[in-house]
């Protein structure tokens, strides 16, 4: 099955997520197909970057998102 989810990166202490979509047998910082977006919680208000035709994409194709990555999905109004 392919999931949506978030990868982390980013030094210590100091996290910054892709948006990336793979095979939900993967390991989180493991080989993936496509990078979708990021999110960076560090900021004042978050940031989030989305690729809306592409997640928009990968959910018409059957991806299912994560919880946290679905509410992201949202904001983005997806």
């Amino acid at each position: 099955m392919v999931k949506i989810r978030l990868t982390r990166m980013g030094a210590h202490k100091r996290p910054f997520y892709r948006m990336i979509v793979t095979d939900s047998r993967t390991r989180r910082d493991g080989p993936f197909i496509e990078i979708i977006g990021t999110y960076n919680p560090q900021k004042g208000p978050a940031e989030t970057r989305i690729n809306t035709d592409r997640a928009r994409h990968w959910l018409e194709h059957g991806a299912q998102p994560t919880d946290v990555v679905k509410k992201l999905l949202q904001r983005a109004g997806l």
